[in-house]
């Protein structure tokens, strides 16, 4: 079915295409009867016509879409929260958020020039080709990273620096050979292998031996096994990639008759819901999910004109949340 234009509504009411875009544009330096308006919109309104996208954004100077690109990621709790939080502090600015997983080879100049966003939000840095180009195109670009040192105009929430603070409260609990239980997903590489390598420089500071690593399924079998591996190697403390794959080590511990956090202390990372339920409550690195996203909601805002001035970094963006398990 071919899609419904401004041309056919005007046929259907018999009045010109002027006077259809005066109406449907909500222009009221324009005196039209009440009786042309209420044609044109119940006309649009039987014929199923919607505006198209392109066409408003010429008119208005900008579309209302905000491109959201997510690298090839699962979408656990921590990411699905900030999209929440995000989505919602830019709907208060009439903005809306259309979010891109990037899978395939397809370039993602292909995307924006169809969608015509009015900015593009990265949760890891473009390509300098990428961001250039868009930035040629007049498209705000924003951006968050992993690590320590990012570009100038990239948000970072430094992915070492969490699993560094998972070691260091093991450690404060007295345990002096740590485990890493990492996730099956390669999708999550760029996380927990930052994540791993802040237990292991932590350790290193701390005058202790690697981390034992093993990847831990979401499953009690899974977890079982790793569990008697690090038990037969004298590991005391488990920091795991998630909260997810550390409520699957408590059930592990259980499985193999072990005690949570008599034999094996564990903390994860994200502090969900779940954390806070588990037997034993499970001790985790909290995130800053709302400030981050506010935080990237402001500079996007600001990179459009509409706020006042570029946000402040959030001072607190992960702190340890101890509770039983460890």
């Amino acid at each position: 079915m071919s899609r419904v234009t401004s041309a056919d509504v005007a046929r259907e009411s018999g009045v010109s295409r002027t006077t259809v875009s005066y109406v449907l544009n909500a222009r009221a330096d324009v005196v039209l009867t009440e009786a042309t308006r209420q044609r044109v919109l119940e006309t649009a309104a039987r014929l199923g016509y919607t505006p198209s996208a392109p066409a408003r954004a010429l008119r208005s100077g900008r579309s209302d879409l905000v491109l959201c690109v997510l690298p090839d990621w699962t979408i656990g709790p921590a990411i699905d929260t900030l999209l929440d939080h995000l989505t919602t502090a830019l709907a208060e600015h009439g903005l809306s958020v259309l979010v891109h997983i990037r899978r395939g080879a397809r370039p993602l100049s292909d995307l924006w020039r169809a969608v015509t966003p009015c900015a593009v939000l990265g949760l890891l840095p473009f390509g300098e080709q990428d961001a250039r180009a868009m930035r040629q195109a007049g498209i705000p670009v924003v951006g968050a990273a992993l690590d320590e040192d990012p570009q100038p105009d990239v948000f970072a929430v430094p992915q070492a620096s969490i699993g560094g603070l998972q070691a260091d409260h093991l450690v404060s609990r007295g345990r002096r050979v740590l485990a890493y239980a990492a996730p099956h997903d390669d999708r999550v590489a760029a996380f927990a292998d930052r994540r791993l390598a802040g237990v292991r420089a932590a350790c290193e500071r701390h005058g202790l031996p690697e981390p034992l690593v093993t990847a831990v399924d979401l499953d009690v079998a899974s977890a079982a096994d790793a569990v008697r591996g690090w038990h037969a190697g004298g590991v005391t403390g488990v920091a795991a990639y998630n909260d997810e794959v550390a409520l699957a080590v408590l059930a592990g511990v259980r499985a193999a008759g072990l005690d949570v956090p008599g034999d094996v202390a564990v903390i994860g990372v994200d502090d969900i819901p779940a954390a806070r339920v588990a037997a034993p409550a499970l001790t985790t690195v909290w995130q800053a999910i709302d400030a981050q996203a506010a935080y990237l909601a402001t500079a996007l805002l600001a990179a459009l004109g509409l706020a006042d001035a570029p946000p402040e970094r959030p001072d607190d963006v992960f702190h340890v949340v101890p509770r039983a398990s460890t």
